[in-house]
């Protein structure tokens, strides 16, 4: 019997080396080395380690948190709170721009830009006789002139706009303050006038070619009004103010030393 079972692994070693030397089978320790250093099947994740939450590299490479639902292939981008605040920022500073130049673009005023203006209010020297006495500024609304009156009856005439209808008005004033570049504050009553019509002016606005105040500005006594240059010199000669008196800056800038504190200011 043992004789028998020694024959029987004789002849199993025998055939498994016969198998090695045709390569049907391959020696142990191939076997392992290929298991060892084989491919890998691919590692497959739990939906519940990638959703809700994806990490996605934008193409400028910074990373942005994306949520996706668990029911949706939709992305949305996640802001965060330093973003927001950048984007308030951005939008305040575009509504700012927006308020200023609606405030220096006025279409009824600006329509008429390019027409060039009447020789006749330009500043000349006029015959003027009247009983106020040299240094007194005499505006006429209707023919839309100012009088700086001197000796020997003459007078300095200069162009200007007046205060258009409804805000026309006559009077005396004195010259109560003298400003080179004022800046602007427009009254709350015109701030809410031109809001209602679609314009929203600035609460205030810093002296310069841009402000609508031009160049000097002549302040009659308390009140609102003024004579002061712009920066809209075709509307010389037209009814377009809230009841200032507007001249061209060249022109304004020639009156401001002729004129002193206290002086009287007739409105006719």
């Amino acid at each position: 019997m043992l004789d028998l079972f020694n024959r029987n692994i004789i002849r199993g070693a025998i055939f498994l080396s016969a198998l090695a030397v045709l390569g049907l089978i391959a020696p142990a320790q191939e076997a392992e080395a290929n298991s060892r250093y084989g491919a890998k099947p691919p590692v497959i994740l739990s939906p519940d380690l990638t959703e809700p939450w994806q990490l996605q590299i934008t193409p400028n490479r910074k990373a942005r948190l994306v949520v996706r639902s668990q029911n949706s292939k939709s992305y949305r981008p996640v802001q965060s709170q330093a973003h927001k605040v950048t984007k308030k920022r951005k939008a305040k500073k575009r509504t700012n721009s927006r308020i200023q130049q609606a405030a220096l673009r006025q279409p009824d005023i600006h329509r008429n830009r390019h027409k060039p203006l009447n020789p006749k209010f330009l500043p000349q020297i006029v015959e003027y006789n009247t009983h106020h006495k040299p240094g007194t500024i005499i505006v006429d609304t209707t023919n839309k002139f100012l009088y700086l009156v001197m000796a020997n009856g003459e007078a300095r005439r200069y162009g200007v706009g007046v205060g258009r209808e409804g805000f026309g008005w006559t009077g005396t004033e004195k010259v109560s303050r003298k400003a080179e570049w004022p800046s602007w504050r427009p009254p709350a009553e015109m701030i809410a006038r031109e809001a209602a019509k679609g314009r929203h002016l600035p609460r205030f606005m810093p002296g310069g070619p841009e402000n609508p105040m031009g160049a000097r500005g002549i302040y009659l006594g308390s009140t609102l009004y003024r004579i002061h240059g712009t920066n809209a010199p075709w509307t010389i000669g037209q009814a377009v103010s809230s009841g200032c008196f507007r001249m061209r800056n060249e022109d304004v800038i020639d009156l401001y030393p002729r004129v002193g504190l206290g002086a009287k200011v007739v409105v006719i």
